[in-house]
């Protein structure tokens, strides 16, 4: 049976879960925390080590700006809101992204939330904010040069934003899209990949499980026979 210590998310359809509903897309936005709160909160009873949620990507600046502006208050708001409760239940709040462009605000309160829930360890939530993974890459060789390293993977990933954490076993994808969009290429290269049709805010515990029933009974080979 096989271990799960990381799991990464897609979260895709907050926007069409909205509009389906005559409502705007920030309202499915909105519905689409309430689900990583039910999907934490499940993930420290099945004792899983790591998720991983794409929350705002690099290409995601193309969005209107009031869409850009909400998706911003809104994080920022459930951390002042939620960051004592994080920390009691011994969440660890990681980023992974470029923070430096990101306005201050923002910037400050991911810092702070990042600091205050440092020692927890029931399970640790990386928000992938401002992230692309070419850029990632791209970066992490940049330092190996500087730094007049030698090319090598291990040199490479000791350079990414996930340097330390494992790497996903297995991205789950909402939405009914079937594609990477950028998101943790280098890491993601033998995990398991579950498209799901439902939208975000669809998506139910028992959607989740049933993607942790099957991966646990998947023949992993990693190149072998």
């Amino acid at each position: 049976m096989n271990r799960i210590n990381h799991i990464a998310i897609i979260m895709d359809g907050n926007g069409r879960w909205g509009r389906k509903r005559g409502k705007s897309r920030n309202y499915g936005h909105t519905k689409g925390v309430e689900v990583i709160q039910k999907i934490v909160k499940y993930s420290i009873k099945k004792k899983i080590p790591t998720l991983t949620f794409y929350t705002f990507s690099t290409e995601n600046w193309k969005r209107p700006k009031k869409e850009i502006t909400f998706l911003f208050n809104l994080i920022e708001n459930y951390f002042k809101k939620e960051i004592i409760n994080l920390k009691k239940n011994g969440i660890k709040i990681d980023i992974l992204g470029n923070l430096n462009t990101l306005p201050k605000k923002i910037k400050k309160c991911l810092i702070n939330s990042k600091k205050i829930t440092k020692k927890c360890n029931n399970i640790r939530v990386n928000l992938a904010i401002n992230y692309g993974s070419k850029n990632e890459i791209i970066n992490a060789a940049k330092t190996v040069k500087k730094n007049k390293k030698k090319f090598t993977i291990k040199s490479l990933e000791k350079n990414l934003y996930t340097k330390g954490i494992p790497d996903p076993d297995l991205l789950i994808r909402t939405g009914g899209q079937k594609r990477l969009s950028n998101f943790l290429l280098w890491q993601l290269s033998y995990s398991e990949i579950y498209f799901i049709n439902k939208l975000w805010p669809d998506f139910k515990v028992k959607d989740f499980n049933k993607i942790l029933n099957h991966f646990k009974k998947v023949r992993r080979n990693f190149g072998n026979i």
